[in-house]
């Protein structure tokens, strides 16, 4: 799709065309969204379908994740305008962190942080990422988040994949995510055709 190409229809997702497949191989994942980025109102219109869901929600920051969590967090957080708070892989912040090991997508082990000065007891956040896919990554920035008192009000990303981390979160938090039910299936199997 042409990054100047609005379509006269615009249902939820159809965006989501923007997204290019992966050629580099498997140490990469399988579709790269940030193509999406690129485009002002698809970026627009997937922004307001991860928020949908929450209208109405008390919402008292946004936090993203990194490092793609930090485009849509930040244009979340714009939108509603709220704080944006960025949860980084470790050794990224020169201030006072709590730190979260998890095992990210491809099975790597990894440590998250986040600062311990902007979560105070009772604050309402929206999470946000590019992807879930195994539900690690964003499992221990819940467990991050809840550690210093916060409350997930949420959790939103472009694809919620139905893997056991995904659905555990599913499950426990109010989601929202951009695939419209035809199309989650080929996401689940990281197969798509745009033909």
């Amino acid at each position: 799709m042409d990054l100047c190409h609005v379509p006269a229809a615009r249902e939820k997702g159809w965006y989501l065309a923007l997204m290019a497949p992966n050629v580099k191989g498997p140490n990469y994942a399988w579709l790269d969204p940030s193509r999406l980025y690129c485009h002002p109102q698809g970026l627009q219109d997937c922004v307001a379908d991860l928020l949908q869901p929450f209208q109405g929600d008390a919402i008292d920051m946004v936090a993203g994740i990194d490092a793609m969590g930090f485009i849509l967090g930040a244009a979340a957080a714009a939108t509603l305008q709220k704080g944006f708070l960025a949860i980084r892989k470790a050794g990224h912040l020169c201030v006072q962190t709590v730190a979260q090991p998890y095992s990210d997508y491809s099975g790597r082990e990894k440590v998250m942080e986040v600062r311990t000065d902007a979560i105070s007891p009772g604050l309402r956040i929206l999470l946000v990422d590019q992807w879930v896919e195994t539900g690690g990554t964003m499992r221990a920035a819940i467990e991050l988040v809840e550690r210093l008192g916060g409350v997930v009000a949420g959790v939103a990303a472009i694809c919620m994949e139905n893997s056991e981390g995904g659905k555990w979160i599913q499950e426990r938090y109010k989601c929202s995510h951009c695939v419209p039910p035809r199309l989650q299936p080929h996401f689940d199997q990281h197969h798509l055709s745009w033909d």
